[in-house]
């Protein structure tokens, strides 16, 4: 049996899927007046399953062809494939996870009213409770030789064709759609919940403890970004979705939370791309008496130990058949060495904000907004380093004033201890040793507010509660965030709409 469908159609019509959902809605409409009673109509409230396709695909998957089991199992599934012939009918019925069973209806063993009825009333997408022998077809095809058969579900909308390629934009506004039909949606699926597994396995393994902190704050901060507006009725005040749960984060370890983390979305109000979304998963962990040397060490492997989980070795396959190493001891290069390196020029912490920008002007560099010499920096490092990174790479040691919760450097003036993680060409998480010095932070707060009254957005307002928490002394402390959507797609290849399972779109 092949499974294939009988319309070679990419997608219906819109005047054919009007068609066919009107003939479907006759159906049930049929269904309801025939099958009135709590078991029967489109759709029952229950079926008795025995048994999942995979568990018969794993007991059975081996059977020669013609062999009978002498077992019956009652299993349900879509229907994907149906071909109708005089006395015996075939159906291929797909689990959530992808597997399938033949449902083989026969005349001899349903007879005629129910032959019919099958023929009569059910469609590709219905849902299809159906039991009997489990047997090996003459083509040895997994079967079920069907003795009885009930309509789960009854699908009024068609599916489209299992063997043609939703576009991209079908399978993110219809993620549903591209779950039933293509497995690396599911794979997809599956191998998220695998990483999460395994980030939760490694920090349990190193005794952290997993928090959650809150969504809705009063005010923005832990991150240089632009944030999303709310209005709250029950206390009549603006609040903020957060962009970082990092403040509320060192509170714990400041209460003696010596090991934290969460795992929870972040919400960012900016540009949507192949790397950026405005709502996204967001891990971020905070590790006392540690710092940007030791996180970046437990973030080697927190990534390395997910791409086991996912793909069984650190060498992991992209969507497009490349493989990727993310084995071994990852290189760890300083941003003003390697950025003085490229551009054929000492660039250091002391270099003049008019030197930075005339070394743009000079390679086509847009100056970035609010210009500052750490923003100019960054932005210079992007175009001469960034694009010739291949291996995961560290880049240790940034500029002061684009790092406002950050520790400056124990040796090297004008810069912080910190570190952002390159995989793929694109920024993956980003570590620190955080500072925890209230007089100098309650300082570096006074300058990003001068920042956002200049109208910078992304500035950071003085949080007068973090500084309090500080105050009574946080000790020496690493900490490190990661975007989970980022990890999917280092693991897998795929661009941050397909790691998602329901992206926001317009």
């Amino acid at each position: 049996m092949t499974d294939a469908p009988a319309n070679d159609a990419a997608e219906p019509t819109e005047d054919e899927v009007f068609e066919q959902k009107a003939v479907r809605l006759a159906k049930r409409e049929r269904l309801l007046a025939e099958r009135a009673d709590a078991a029967g109509g489109p759709y029952p409230v229950a079926v008795p399953v025995t048994t999942t396709i995979p568990v018969l695909r794993a007991r059975f998957g081996d059977l020669e062809a013609g062999a009978e089991t002498g077992e019956t199992a009652g299993v349900a599934g879509r229907v994907v494939f149906s071909r109708n012939t005089g006395k015996l009918c075939f159906a291929s019925l797909q689990a959530g996870d992808g597997s399938r069973i033949q449902a083989m209806v026969s005349l001899a063993s349903v007879g005629d009213d129910s032959l019919q009825a099958w023929k009569d009333l059910v469609d590709l997408g219905d849902h299809v409770f159906v039991s009997g022998e489990v047997i090996s077809s003459r083509r040895g095809e997994l079967s079920i030789m069907v003795s009885e058969w009930t309509i789960a579900a009854k699908a009024v909308l068609p599916l489209p064709n299992l063997h043609g390629e939703l576009s991209e934009e079908s399978r993110v506004r219809s993620r549903f759609l591209d779950l039933i039909v293509r497995d690396r949606a599911r794979e997809t699926v599956l191998a998220r919940a695998k990483v999460n597994q395994s980030l939760r396995r490694t920090f349990t393994e190193r005794e952290f403890v997993e928090v959650e902190t809150p969504m809705l704050q009063v005010q923005h901060g832990g991150a240089s970004a632009r944030p999303f507006t709310t209005h709250s009725n029950a206390f009549d005040t603006e609040l903020y979705l957060r962009i970082a749960p990092e403040l509320f984060l060192k509170r714990a370890v400041v209460g003696g939370i010596d090991r934290v983390y969460e795992i929870n979305r972040n919400f960012r109000n900016e540009g949507a791309d192949s790397t950026h979304s405005p709502e996204f998963a967001m891990l971020e962990a905070y590790q006392a008496y540690s710092d940007y040397n030791g996180i970046a060490d437990l973030t080697q492997t927190l990534i390395q130990d997910a791409a086991i989980a996912v793909a069984g070795s650190t060498t992991v396959t992209w969507a497009d058949g490349t493989e990727y190493d993310l084995g071994g001891e990852w290189d760890r290069i300083s941003m003003y060495d390697s950025l003085s390196a490229a551009a054929g020029r000492e660039i250091t912490p002391d270099t003049t904000l008019e030197a930075l920008r005339a070394l743009g002007a000079e390679h086509e560099v847009d100056a970035p907004p609010h210009e500052t010499h750490g923003k100019w920096v960054e932005e210079l490092w992007e175009h001469f380093v960034k694009p010739g990174l291949t291996r995961p790479t560290f880049v240790m040691d940034f500029p002061v004033d684009t790092s406002p919760l950050v520790r400056e450097h124990r040796s090297i003036a004008g810069v912080v201890e910190k570190w952002d993680l390159y995989v793929r060409g694109f920024e993956l998480a980003t570590g620190y040793s955080e500072l925890v010095d209230p007089v100098i932070q309650r300082h570096r707060f006074t300058e990003q507010a001068k920042l956002a009254a200049r109208g910078d957005d992304e500035a950071m307002p003085i949080d007068e509660e973090f500084l309090r928490a500080l105050e009574h002394g946080m000790p020496p402390t690493g900490g490190m965030g990661m975007g989970i959507d980022r990890l999917l797609m280092a693991i897998t290849g795929l661009g941050i709409r397909e790691t998602i399972l329901f992206p926001l779109v317009k």
